[in-house]
């Protein structure tokens, strides 16, 4: 029987399938049951600061909501101050206490003192490595994109300078060159990467006229860009590939360890399929790899990287004048009048 264990972020997993942040993990019962299922590790839901500032805020107005409406009332309520991510690092505690497998902590911050503190307190919670969540959105025109991929870059180095667990970064593919960003976080000492986050968008509901942001799961066809980059980076930078996003099934794992992933994190499919579902997608890669002959995951790994294939194009531009080309082919799958 073929071994299906893959080495991430100086971690041995028992196989490729990680569970990503999301609600899913808030709830013990659910990661019980994804240990049960079979999942190699799991990434606990994102410690926001924006978040953790809008409740202090909150809470300010609400606090201060009666304030001084007689003469003699200075304050209705004592002085109490937001708990900050003390909540957040007490249920990162519980999760690790309860299962055997490795918890990878997930930040996403604002300002370089926040994501060394943060990342100091969670590292007392006994977690085993934590992911940078990059997510970005510029809302100053003025502002340089490469100021913001200096920026990431020291937000990383001011963090691995003073934690020792291992430490990833998630992406997101908006960058002029993501490939420039990932060689550069490469050298600046990153364990892993993250490829790539699913930002959420908002949208417009046109009969209340009003904005809303749909939670909405990713499709398997938002895995290709995922594989193109796994397959472009294998054996280009140290720090290990985690795919991520359209994530679907246990083809799906197999294709993106043979384009030169180390692993994946899923979540969309255990909304739609359920918690048992991992079971399916490791039992899959398991067949698959006894049918092939693989002993290992590393015998793969990789071989359908640009790489280690002949082919130069598969992974650039020029396989998009390839497809130009031979466009009629489309006409063959979906017929018009």
């Amino acid at each position: 029987m073929a071994d299906l264990k893959t080495k991430y972020l100086g971690m041995e997993l028992k196989n490729p399938v990680i569970l990503g942040a999301s609600n899913l993990v808030t709830k013990i019962d659910n990661i019980k049951k994804a240990e049960d299922a079979g999942v190699s590790a799991i990434v606990y839901k994102s410690l926001f600061e924006e978040q953790i500032q809008l409740e202090t805020a909150q809470m300010d107005d609400a606090m201060d909501e009666y304030t001084e409406r007689h003469a003699e009332m200075v304050s209705l309520f004592p002085n109490m101050e937001h708990a900050g991510p003390e909540e957040h690092l007490y249920n990162l505690r519980k999760v690790k206490e309860s299962v055997s497998i490795p918890v990878i902590a997930s930040i996403n911050a604002i300002y370089k003192e926040t994501w060394i503190e943060y990342s100091q307190l969670i590292e007392q919670t006994g977690v085993d490595a934590i992911e940078l969540n990059f997510y970005a959105v510029p809302r100053d025109m003025s502002m340089d994109g490469r100021d913001i991929n200096e920026r990431q870059i020291e937000n990383l180095k001011a963090v691995r300078s003073k934690v020792k667990l291992p430490v990833s970064v998630k992406l997101s593919p908006f960058y002029a060159n993501p490939l420039n960003i990932i060689g550069q976080l490469d050298k600046a000492g990153v364990d892993g990467f993250v490829l790539f986050n699913r930002l959420f968008q908002p949208d417009i509901d046109i009969k209340k006229e009003q904005h809303y942001t749909p939670y909405g799961v990713s499709h398997p066809e938002d895995n290709r860009l995922a594989l193109r980059f796994a397959g472009l980076l294998y054996g280009t930078i140290k720090a290990n590939i985690c795919s991520n996003t359209g994530i679907f099934t246990g083809e799906d794992t197999i294709k993106m360890i043979l384009a030169g992933a180390d692993c994946v994190q899923v979540v969309s499919t255990i909304y739609q399929n359920k918690i048992e579902y991992l079971e399916t997608i490791i039992a899959d890669i398991q067949k698959w790899m006894d049918q092939k002959g693989y002993k290992k995951i590393t015998d793969f790994k990789g071989k359908l990287s640009n790489k280690n294939i002949n082919d130069p194009f598969v992974y650039k531009r020029a396989q998009y004048i390839d497809l130009l080309l031979k466009s009629d082919e489309i006409f063959k799958k979906y017929p018009t009048v």
